[in-house]
């Protein structure tokens, strides 16, 4: 199955590497804005919030593997700021947030990189193992070639303010049912 490296992917792309039998992230796009590479929604108690990471302006047309994250506008700080205003009142924030702290703690060069490695923890919390590379050419658009997801409702904090909100990041799903998350998937 290829993948989008994707910032904290929607369930949806969870779902399509745990039905997968192998996964390969496409880093040989060409990096695009506002899209899920450096962008997740996740809930808040004013409905949906985009957390985008900021990258170092490119020239022209760059791959996603050669895309660098800027320090601008201490990102992370506001990232995990978020996180833990959304989803402190979770059943399993305190139980994950160990796992998630130091993602915002470390600088990292490369976008791909950081968003590997969190797939990689996010995919041992739900464990959920299966082999994972990297494209070494550009092998297609990633997100056209994943399946149709059909989210089925499960507890959010926020449900009861503005109903349940599919689809949002895998943290969604992984704060609010813990380790049975992978069920949903």
């Amino acid at each position: 199955m290829l993948l989008p490296c994707c910032y904290l992917a929607p369930v949806s792309h969870y779902s399509a590497y745990y039905r997968a039998d192998e996964v390969r992230l496409e880093v040989c796009d060409h990096f695009t804005k506002q899209t899920l590479r450096n962008r997740c929604w996740i809930d808040s108690p004013n409905g949906p919030l985009a957390l985008t990471i900021p990258i170092v302006k490119t020239e022209g047309k760059m791959m996603m593997r050669d895309i660098r994250i800027s320090d601008h506008g201490n990102w992370r700080h506001q990232h995990w700021i978020a996180l833990e205003s959304s989803y402190r009142q979770s059943p399993f924030f305190e139980y994950y947030a160990d796992d998630f702290a130091p993602f915002y703690e470390k600088k990292w060069e490369f976008l791909a990189d950081f968003n590997e490695e969190l797939m990689e923890m996010v995919a041992y919390l739900l464990d959920i193992e299966k082999p994972v590379s990297r494209t070494v050419i550009y092998e297609g658009d990633a997100f056209a070639q994943l399946p149709n997801f059909e989210a089925r409702p499960y507890y959010q904090v926020f449900a009861q303010k503005h109903g349940f909100l599919p689809d949002l990041s895998i943290v969604d799903l992984l704060f609010n049912q813990g380790p049975e998350g992978v069920l949903w998937l």
